[in-house]
């Protein structure tokens, strides 16, 4: 999966996954072992497979770079988890109108392809 990092990776949710077949993408959510659950509004899960078990629980915002699989499981590359104790709660229905955005309107972000 050395591709995967070798270009931009589109941001995309949970109800984006089966449009990204094959493709590198990113996807961040709320962690909670190995799922994401990227917006709690829609309602939507997305399986992340590790290469490697977790050392511990998820938890927190998690954001995953990784291939999306046919059967729409990201196959995860890297992960990265960000705590909310920070003080500023992440806010992922705001972060979903933002990617709601962006793939609305791709002439102003063409890094998104």
């Amino acid at each position: 999966m050395a591709g995967v990092f070798e270009s931009p990776k589109a941001r995309i949710n949970a109800s984006m996954l089966t449009q990204y077949v094959s493709k590198p993408r990113l996807v961040c959510g709320r962690g909670r072992l190995i799922c994401i659950n990227t917006c709690p509004c829609q309602g939507k899960t997305a399986s992340v497979e590790l290469n490697e078990p977790l050392e511990g629980e998820l938890s927190g915002i998690v954001e995953v770079v990784g291939m999306v699989s046919n059967k729409g499981t990201v196959m995860a590359s890297a992960y990265n988890a960000y705590r909310d104790d920070k003080g500023i709660p992440f806010d992922l229905e705001l972060y979903n109108e933002a990617l709601k955005v962006v793939h609305d309107y791709p002439q102003y972000y063409p890094f998104q392809q």
